[in-house]
């Protein structure tokens, strides 16, 4: 299947929020406003990259967890 950069932008907020949920340092970690502003000016390519998905975990898997 394929997504648009809106989709993926979407997941990968989803999965930092997640992920930086109980575990967040201010002083390392991205606010989610800078992730979020960081993930816009990637292009489809290092979106899809950015999920670390191969032939195991699918970016189908990965846009079923997050999107």
């Amino acid at each position: 299947m394929t997504y648009t950069r809106e989709q993926l932008i979407d997941a990968l907020s989803h999965e930092y929020d997640y992920l930086c949920h109980d575990d967040f340092d201010p002083d390392v970690d991205m606010s989610p406003a800078e992730h979020l502003s960081y993930l816009q000016s990637l292009s489809l390519d290092d979106l899809i990259a950015e999920t670390s998905t191969d032939n195991i975990y699918t970016l189908d898997e990965f846009i079923a967890n997050h999107g």
